[in-house]
C-alpha cells in the first residue's frame, strides 16, 4: 500500500467526525516543536476526543485563530479557564486556547513500531523529567540568546 502525505486541513472535517463518533485517528505529525517526544515524520500519534477538559501535561491537537493546526502540551491554565500550550522543544507559551479549539487529545504514540500509552511507565517518566528540566532549559536558552545579542553589539 502506498502512503500518501496529505495536509490536515484537507481532512480535518473527517477527523472531527471520526473523533465525535467515539473513534480514534492516527497520523504522523511533522515539525520539531514536540521533539524529543515526537520525531517529525517518523512517530505516529493516536488521537481521541477529550472526555471533558484537558489535564495538565496532556498533548492535544488544536486549531489556532489563524487556521494553523498545532500539536502541543498543556502547561497551564489562564484565569479565564483557557489553556496555555507549549511544544516540548519550544519556550514560547501560547495562551488563550479555548476548549472549542481543541480537536483531540493524544492517548498514545508509536515510535519505531513500539506502542506507548499515556499510562506507560516510560512515558510517565518522560513527562516528569520534562516538567523538571523545562525551566532550567529555558533559563539556559535565554542566557544563550542574551550572550549572542551582546556579542552582536560589540
Amino acid at each position: 500500500m502506498n502512503n500518501k502525505e496529505i495536509q490536515l486541513e484537507d481532512v480535518i472535517e473527517i477527523i472531527k467526525e471520526k473523533l465525535s463518533s467515539g473513534g480514534t485517528v492516527t497520523f504522523t505529525p511533522h515539525g520539531t516543536s514536540m521533539f524529543p517526544m515526537l520525531r517529525s515524520g517518523e512517530d505516529v500519534v493516536v488521537l481521541k476526543k477529550p472526555d471533558g477538559r484537558l489535564n495538565y501535561l496532556d498533548v492535544a491537537l488544536y486549531q489556532r485563530n489563524n487556521g494553523d493546526f498545532v500539536l502541543h502540551r498543556v502547561i497551564g491554565f489562564d484565569n479565564d479557564g483557557n489553556y496555555i500550550f507549549c511544544g516540548d522543544n519550544q519556550f514560547v507559551k501560547e495562551r488563550g486556547i479555548a476548549d472549542d479549539a481543541v480537536i483531540g487529545v493524544v492517548t498514545a504514540f508509536y515510535r519505531k513500531g513500539k506502542h506507548y500509552t499515556n499510562d506507560s511507565l516510560s512515558y510517565r517518566m518522560y513527562k516528569s523529567a520534562w516538567e523538571y528540566i523545562k525551566a532550567p532549559m529555558r533559563m539556559l536558552y535565554s542566557a544563550h540568546r542574551m550572550r549572542k545579542s551582546i556579542k552582536k553589539k560589540r
